[in-house]
């Protein structure tokens, strides 16, 4: 009598589900997770953002109340953590509140220079020829043009104001998100899909809606991130200069001008908004380049 064959293993072998296909997404976290140095920005940059959210549940005070006026430019100590300045307000209420404009300002400048950048990208890279030229020159030109130098005048002009700086940040902002987004349209418009597309009569503001911006969320998410500590940075100059925020909106760049009158004694007053402003750029720029590694690895080859 002859053996049954063994099927079991076969159909056990067959009954074992497929390993799960692990995207670009999963390798790109996994990139971003190894830079240990983006991680700790992002760490310190996300712990920055939750403080200015929570800002009236963790400070003792408004950032305008003049509540401490028995104890003007007392220095820091466990009631006080960073002291209190010239007219009476807790300066760590004032140091988060600050966070919370600028952070508002980055974010807000960041957001509409994606808007300007990534149709003018798309338009330079689809169409090229003069469209491309002439997109390229108004890039030269505000390439050229110093942003300190031009915000002063616009700020001096315009009497400054928060939505004011947000749009000369974003005015200045795009044209790294628009060469992003150029390059990356310009390397998939000769794809098969693309051509695909095209051929069964898609017209080019469809493909590069459907087909071509969504591929290009990387360079997008890169230049929203880079162009944030930009706009952060103009906005704290601008209030230094007195061209910025108007008080008494707390604002650090404000803070430190008006703290350098006390900077030989009440060092506090200068050195606490200084170290904020450039820890928090500092984090958003190390989370943005760890970002921008992640997503596009073959950066570190160029």
């Amino acid at each position: 009598m002859t053996a049954e064959p063994n099927v079991a293993p076969a159909a056990a072998v067959l009954a074992k589900p497929a390993k799960r296909q692990r995207g670009p997404l999963w390798f790109a976290w996994r990139r971003f997770l190894a830079n240990r140095a983006a991680v700790v920005g992002g760490s310190v940059l996300g712990i920055i953002t939750l403080m200015a959210i929570f800002a009236p549940w963790i400070t003792p005070a408004g950032p305008t109340a003049q509540a401490f006026l028995t104890d003007a430019l007392a220095f820091p100590s466990a009631q006080h953590w960073m002291g209190v300045d010239d007219l009476g307000r807790d300066f760590f209420t004032r140091i988060v509140y600050g966070a919370r404009v600028s952070l508002t300002i980055g974010f807000s400048a960041a957001l509409f220079s994606v808007v300007i950048g990534i149709p003018l990208g798309a338009a330079a890279g689809f169409f090229g020829g003069r469209t491309d030229w002439v997109i390229m020159r108004v890039i030269e030109i505000f390439s050229v043009v110093p942003p300190l130098l031009a915000a002063m005048l616009l700020g001096a002009l315009t009497g400054g104001g928060f939505w004011m700086i947000v749009a000369i940040a974003a005015l200045f902002g795009w044209v790294q998100v628009c060469l992003l987004v150029r390059a990356q349209i310009k390397a998939f418009k000769e794809k098969e899909f693309v051509r695909a597309a095209q051929a069964l009569g898609a017209s080019p503001a469809y493909v590069i809606r459907v087909h071509l911006i969504p591929n290009s969320v990387s360079p997008i998410i890169i230049g929203f991130v880079l162009a944030i500590p930009l706009a952060m940075m103009l906005e704290a100059s601008l209030s230094f200069l007195g061209v910025g925020v108007p008080p008494p909106t707390p604002s650090w760049g404000q803070m430190i001008n008006n703290g350098m009158n006390f900077m030989y004694f009440y060092w506090h007053l200068a050195v606490f908004p200084t170290v904020a402003l450039a820890v928090t750029v500092l984090a958003t720029s190390l989370f943005g380049d760890g970002l921008r590694d992640a997503l596009d690895p073959t950066m570190k080859a160029r």
